[in-house]
């Protein structure tokens, strides 16, 4: 049964303007043929809680509609379905026009109408946005030439290798590029979603939006990805296929022979290419990475090493305690408590430097004095 949502593209103020007669920020959602409904729902929600007091989810402060190129459902990657709200509106309507991607490879995402449509849409210059694989959506459109794109490090070598010359980032929530916003995907939504509310109507709606959905803060769009991707370029496409399964099975490791039946390679084939491409057996590489995800979590959470343990795809707190030693000279227990004084020292630094300065009337010796902490 599909999900039918109501027409909001009429405002409700006078000719179209909101009671303070600004006009309304309007969206307009293209859905990919099994999209993400999570990205959808906390985009498209944030914008209903802020277009009016309450949830009462009046069109007034903002508005948006779902557009298709036909009167089909379309089916997201759960197996729910929504239905348009409108055909393929003129895109001079829309402040933004937001794709949301899904499935990869499990057929084609829109269909040619709806790539023209697109194609329209960047020639009368509305921002367009990809959300999730949504910006592949983009780039296959031709959309992205010259451009950045966010990607989420769970597709970063999809990506890499589908559009090798593009420059692809998986290490943020989102990216602005002038006339293009590319989002990694799923909570991402929700913070790009509070980022173009705050822009458009004002920091406290976007605030209430994210409290009503018991959302904390508004991450920005530099905030990292919670699992930094490979960034290493590699050539032969075995090895890029093994570096995706790695990183996508990462609590849970997967043995390097059940690695190389997935690529139709025998185990010593496999260990032949990684030998060549990134000078490491592949059982050493899978490790590291799963520590360098570790490490990761160590600077950025708070959560126990016990934890981070088991999610890097560890046993045991003891046996990941030797291995991160072994890698980084330290255990982890050091790397996160040296991690905490660099940032405590960070802005005392600062602080001290900028008393100097002052204390110091002439600019050469202001400069003297801020290098002396550099």
């Amino acid at each position: 049964m599909a999900i039918a949502l109501p027409s909001v593209l009429t405002g409700s103020g006078t000719n179209g303007k909101t009671p303070s007669g600004r006009k309304p920020l309007s969206v307009g959602f293209i859905l990919a043929r099994n999209f993400t409904l999570s990205a959808f729902s906390l985009f498209v929600d944030h914008l209903r809680l802020a277009a009016d007091e309450g949830d009462l989810s009046r069109p007034i402060l903002a508005r948006w509609q779902i557009m298709s190129s036909t009167a089909e459902p379309v089916r997201a990657s759960c197996g729910t379905a929504i239905a348009r709200t409108s055909s393929l509106t003129d895109p001079a309507a829309f402040d933004y026009i937001v794709v949301v991607g899904g499935i990869l490879h499990a057929g084609r995402q829109i269909d040619d109408e709806t790539e023209a449509y697109l194609k329209q849409a960047a020639a009368a210059g509305v921002t367009l946005v990809g959300i999730c694989t949504g910006s592949f959506i983009l780039c296959r459109a031709g959309l992205m030439k010259g451009r950045r794109v966010c990607v989420s490090w769970y597709h970063f070598q999809d990506f890499a290798e589908e559009f090798p010359d593009h420059n692809a980032v998986a290490d943020r929530l989102y990216l602005i590029d002038g006339k293009r916003i590319t989002c990694s995907g799923g909570g991402g939504a929700a913070d790009l979603a509070a980022h173009l509310i705050e822009r458009h109507i004002g920091r406290s709606v976007a605030q209430k939006a994210r409290h009503v959905l018991l959302l904390e803060r508004v991450r920005p769009g530099s905030d990292a990805q919670p699992h930094p991707p490979v960034s290493v370029a590699v050539d032969n496409q075995h090895v890029r296929r093994a570096l995706l399964l790695m990183e996508q099975h990462i609590a849970a490791p997967l043995p390097i022979a059940d690695i190389a039946g997935r690529l139709n390679l025998s185990t010593r084939q496999l260990e032949r290419l990684f030998l060549a491409e990134m000078g490491q057996r592949p059982a050493i590489f899978y490790r590291n990475l799963r520590l360098r995800y570790a490490a990761w979590l160590l600077d950025n959470t708070p959560r126990s090493i016990t934890d981070i343990a088991l999610d890097a795809g560890f046993s045991d707190g003891a046996h990941f305690s030797r291995q991160f030693k072994a890698l980084y000279g330290k255990s982890p227990t050091g790397a996160r408590a040296e991690a905490l004084y660099a940032d405590a020292a960070a802005p005392l630094e600062m602080l001290a430097a900028e008393e100097v300065a002052a204390a110091v009337p002439d600019q050469l010796s202001r400069r003297a004095a801020n290098r002396v902490f550099d």
